[in-house]
């Protein structure tokens, strides 16, 4: 039955001050100096790239930008900044996508007849939820663009709106080439319990084509090498064939890595914001979640396993949607909108991490002003070889790569800018490299020192 919808003004208002508080929280960590050239670099040089009609090829990877998640999303985002180049554009396109899930995630609470207060309630339940303020917090992921379109297709299809189904399954498949086994088994829960046949069916062999030409054919192709996550699944295999005919043929060691007290911490984080509504009965929307979960479990990557960065996002829609079957049966622990809220704030205080803009991301605030005054003078499109945390302001470029204490440069004669921040050198780099490299610099007939301040120094090569 095909719903009507009126969207209370609290929502609309929650949607809105959510995008603001999303985008302003992302914008001010990289105003800090706190993003980074994995992921926020690689993505921002990636859609600067194509903007410019160039081969999106990362310098930060060293391959074409499709073959590391088959992210075809990519090109459309690239229009953006032919309007104006710029890496906020992401951050507004990040922060518009997670607050606006919260719209279809009201549509399925009154699809499912939760009350007007309920079904409120649920948007908060989404917007608290702490992955959503976390991720937001981590640069920059394309599946974040995939998660309302993930809870829009399920409300679509229930309202039997095919040509929008199918649409959305499309754009989910262009966020990342994994996100097509949450669309496989999302195609099996419709398919089997919602009794969607089409549209069960269409993202069962979308989702499961997409998985083999994206894994076996794009990838590879674009990036000479395996699927970049497969290193988190080397005790199974290297190459995903291998991996996953091991998840088959030796079902102990994939039982030996799951049951463990790390991946017992995980779900426990996975479930505390949202335990308050989980009954046995209502457990069906979860079949959505399992490749994500499983993937998560089995991995030998700890980032997998927390609520802070992107990988446990394609679980939320189906925790989500479990919640909203609990109550509509009536079930689960609390079900009036003061205390399902209430349960929110709190998970959302304890779990989110907003707490680092009073600590973590003031680390490098007493040069902070240094910093900018020494990116502000890298003015041309030329070479640049920097820090990882400074690297994500200057990506707009064909070639720009990160220090790193363990992969010295061959030859800094092809930068012709470097910049090097001594007292915070940042990820993959330490102090004694730092220093050193720019020893080297102030002695090399090359270059010249244009900046140096607070430990900052800019160099660059000099006109022959």
């Amino acid at each position: 039955m095909k719903t009507k919808v009126i969207i209370p003004g609290t929502v609309v208002w929650m949607i809105g001050v959510s995008a603001v508080v999303l985008f302003g929280s992302s914008s001010l960590r990289h105003i800090l100096f706190q993003s980074t050239a994995f992921d926020l670099g690689i993505f921002d040089q990636a859609v600067y790239l194509i903007s410019q009609g160039q081969p999106p090829i990362s310098s930060f990877m060293g391959y074409h930008i499709l073959g590391d998640h088959a992210a075809f999303v990519f090109y459309p985002l690239a229009l953006l900044y032919k309007i104006y180049p710029s890496v906020y554009w992401l951050f507004a396109v990040q922060a518009i996508a997670l607050a606006i899930g919260a719209l279809p995630t009201w549509y399925l609470a009154q699809e499912a007849k939760l009350t007007e207060r309920q079904s409120i309630a649920m948007v908060a339940v989404y917007l608290l939820y702490p992955l959503v303020y976390n991720i937001n917090l981590f640069d920059f992921h394309p599946e974040v663009m995939a998660l309302p379109l993930i809870l829009a297709a399920v409300w679509w299809a229930k309202q039997g709106k095919i040509g929008w189904f199918c649409f959305g399954i499309v754009f989910i498949l262009g966020c990342k080439a994994v996100l097509s086994l949450t669309v496989a088994a999302m195609g099996v829960w419709l398919l089997l319990i919602e009794k969607r046949r089409f549209c069960g069916a269409f993202a069962i062999s979308t989702g499961i084509a997409w998985f083999f030409i994206s894994s076996q054919i794009v990838i590879p192709f674009f990036s000479g090498r395996e699927a970049a996550a497969v290193g988190r699944y080397s005790y199974l295999g290297n190459s995903v064939v291998e991996i996953a005919q091991n998840l088959v043929l030796k079902p102990g060691v994939v039982l030996g890595k799951v049951f463990s007290l790390e991946n017992l911490g995980y779900l426990i984080l996975l479930l505390v914001p949202i335990a308050w509504g989980l009954s046995w009965q209502s457990l069906k929307p979860l079949i959505g979640a399992v490749p994500c979960v499983a993937l998560n479990l089995i991995a030998d990557y700890q980032p997998q396993k927390d609520l802070v960065h992107q990988y446990s996002l394609p679980a939320l829609p189906f925790l989500l949607l479990a919640i909203i079957a609990s109550l509509a049966a009536n079930r689960g622990w609390l079900r009036n909108q003061k205390a399902i809220i209430i349960w929110s704030v709190i998970t959302f205080l304890s779990l989110a991490k907003f707490t680092h803009f009073g600590g973590k991301y003031l680390e490098s605030v007493d040069n902070w002003q240094a910093t900018r005054e020494a990116v502000a003078q890298v003015q041309s499109k030329e070479n640049v070889y920097t820090t990882a945390s400074i690297s994500p302001h200057l990506s707009h470029r064909q070639f720009i790569q990160l220090t790193n204490a363990d992969s010295p440069p061959k030859d800094l004669a092809q930068f012709q800018y470097v910049l090097l921040n001594v007292r915070h050198p940042g990820w993959a780099s330490n102090q004694q490299f730092a220093s050193n490299l720019v020893n080297q610099l102030k002695s090399a007939p090359k270059f010249k020192l244009n900046f140096e301040r607070d430990d900052v120094y800019l160099f660059s090569k000099k006109i022959q």
